[in-house]
């Protein structure tokens, strides 16, 4: 076996030693949930009779049985929105498998799912990242009947699979797994995109133009192809072997997709706990898992989303990560990817090139990833280095993934990375704490030092660069928009005229507490800056004409304002109130008052507990 590289090694050693009692408490809580023979066996008649009303003659029979077992599914299907709308037929599709497997599968419930797409730079875009714990809440309602010895997460996008993951973990007892939609077909090239929204933002062309545009690249069923968020989650499913191996970018539709729905079920069925292969979420979720991800991540050139969402998955299973954990993984890990934005190629052609097969295999053989970490598959991670095909219309069949890439201008080898490195870097100063990918920002960019610009809104720059007033060498800190402001709402809408300026030579860069789109790059941003500013962050001290240096490769995030100066300015104390109502705001009062820093996750449920309950020497006496 090849042995583990020495930095992947020390971050994860570390990662262990911290979070060895709340990991202990973890662990102990879910082994007490435990059961050797279905749940659903200690409901009362009258429990059980509920639970199965609903359902037909032969599924009744088979809930009515002890030995015959029941999955939960959990859906984010609507069919607005385009990375849910193929999740419509998953649950017959599942229900079939099962029943045919000798097991039952139920809808155990539903949980929201909205598009940042659709609410970028609009009000709901507040309500974006509290509904990943929403989520989870609607999760474990979902699961909450114990009637479940398995459960499977039908969703794809930003916050879902976040979501989903956080509600799961807090039922780590039970074997899960997780099924995507798949990515749409590749439309128009994300450069051309890009250059017809700049061309709208610099007023060249119209509303009809530029929909159009938008149109051709947004065009069917499926998640979107350009690895923002969205596929980011993905590959991290599959990373972190929560995915059948090899299925994570199969199209929606495809006979292909099909069958990884049916293999799905088997495999859920498979790691339940009566048996020998007893694979419990819980346990495939450990701190090796959280680090295959991260490398995974890294090695993509994924979404600076993550870096909220890892860290809050893992403290739902009693794991402490760090954004300097990432810090350092990205300075170990190559990246092998050249997708958009840190290429021009999409999810489709990084599949074609060899996918994630392909990754896992390269940095699992070149010593990046924990081997022996557990998976849903009875092979862990070697099961992950195949590619799936189709063996016949029902079943898969794996073969080794190419020792080359096949498109070596979209993936390539750790002997041949693209960059050294990941391109997270975390930034710290007088300023606090942020996160930068530089992945996509050019090396001449990554060393801005230039007088701020200040403002409290989005919209203010839009207004600003539209009257010309930006034109010139300045930081662009945009305060007021952290997690306990207005809830930490996507920037994307800043990318076509902050790109602009860049392009016209300006040196140009973002400061702000708030996030970016993981499709945002080539603008140096240090965003998810903590404190934000209304904890009273450094942020809220800054002043039009203040120097900032951000230093993209030293990780150097700096006012250079006089120490007895800065300290002495009082924290400007924003109005935010109408990002407190209308478009649902007005429901959310409590996440705002409760919600964490970005530097731990942006969550509301605290930090993990070191609770653990009795556990009872014997089952549960089953009232009729």
């Amino acid at each position: 076996m090849t042995k583990l590289n020495p930095t992947i090694q020390a971050v994860t050693d570390r990662i262990i030693e911290r979070s060895a009692p709340t990991r202990a408490a973890y662990l102990e809580r879910i082994e007490a949930a435990r059961r050797n023979k279905p749940h659903r066996s200690e409901l009362s008649c009258g429990n059980l009779a509920h639970g199965f009303a609903a359902c037909g003659t032969d599924e009744k029979k088979a809930l009515a049985k002890t030995d015959q077992p029941n999955i939960a599914i959990v859906t984010a299907y609507n069919d607005m929105l385009s990375a849910h709308q193929p999740l419509k037929d998953y649950p017959d599709m599942i229900k079939a498998t099962a029943i045919a497997e000798g097991g039952v599968a139920q809808v155990a419930g539903g949980v929201p799912a909205m598009c940042d797409g659709v609410t970028q730079g609009q009000p709901g875009m507040e309500l974006s990242l509290y509904s990943r714990d929403v989520i989870a809440m609607a999760t474990a309602v979902a699961l909450s009947h114990n009637m479940f010895d398995a459960a499977m997460f039908l969703g794809t996008c930003d916050k879902i699979v976040p979501g989903l993951v956080i509600g799961a973990l807090s039922f780590g007892h039970l074997p899960a797994v997780f099924l995507p939609a798949g990515p749409m077909g590749t439309g128009q090239t994300n450069d051309e995109k890009a250059k017809v929204r700049e061309a709208f933002a610099k007023g060249e062309i119209g509303r009809e133009e530029l929909l159009e545009s938008e149109s051709k690249s947004y065009h069917s069923a499926g998640t979107c192809t350009f690895y923002g968020t969205a596929n980011s989650n993905q590959m991290l499913m599959e990373f972190m072997g929560l995915h059948v191996p090899g299925t994570t970018f199969f199209g929606p539709g495809t006979l292909a997709r099909d069958i990884a729905v049916h293999e799905s079920t088997r495999t859920a069925l498979r790691c339940i706990d009566r048996g020998a292969g007893y694979r419990p979420i819980g346990h495939v979720l450990d701190e090796r898992a959280f680090v295959n991800g991260l490398v995974g991540l890294m090695a993509t050139g994924g979404s600076t989303n993550l870096t909220l969402h890892i860290i809050a998955m893992a403290a739902a299973g009693g794991i402490r990560l760090t954004w300097d954990d990432m810090n350092d993984i990205s300075d170990a890990t190559p990246l092998l990817a050249k997708v958009y934005p840190n290429g021009s190629a999409d999810v489709n052609a990084m599949e074609a090139a060899g996918g994630l097969p392909f990754l896992i295999d390269q940095l699992r053989g070149a010593g990046y990833l924990h081997a022996d970490a557990m998976t849903i598959t009875e092979n862990g991670l070697a099961d992950y280095g195949k590619v799936a095909k189709i063996a016949t219309p029902d079943t898969l069949e794996f073969e080794p993934a190419p020792a080359e890439s096949l498109m070596p201008d979209v993936l390539t080898t750790p002997d041949k990375p693209f960059q050294a490195n990941g391109g997270l870097k975390v930034l710290k100063g007088n300023l606090g704490r942020s996160v930068i990918k530089i992945s996509a920002v050019a090396p001449e960019h990554r060393l801005i030092e230039a007088p701020a610009k200040v403002f409290t809104d989005q919209n203010q720059i839009q207004a600003a660069f539209k009257a010309g007033e930006l034109h010139g060498d300045f930081i662009c800190v945009l305060r007021s928009q952290g997690p306990k402001a207005n809830g930490m709402p996507e920037l994307h809408k800043l990318t076509p005229p902050l790109s602009i300026l860049q392009k016209l030579g300006f040196k140009v860069a973002l400061v702000t507490d708030g996030r970016m789109s993981g499709a945002s790059g080539k603008v140096p941003s240090a965003i998810h800056l903590t404190p934000e500013a209304s904890d009273g962050g450094p942020i809220a001290k800054i002043r039009d004409g203040d120097v900032i240096r951000l230093d993209a490769e030293n990780g150097g995030l700096e006012v250079l304002v006089p120490a007895a100066e800065f300290d002495a300015r009082e924290a400007a104390v924003d109005d935010v109130s109408q990002s407190h109502i209308l478009m649902g705001r007005e429901l959310f009062a409590a996440f705002r008052a409760t919600v964490g820093d970005s530097e731990t996750g942006a969550g509301v449920f605290g930090e993990p507990s070191l609770t653990v309950p009795e556990a009872s020497d014997t089952e549960k006496v089953v009232v009729g």
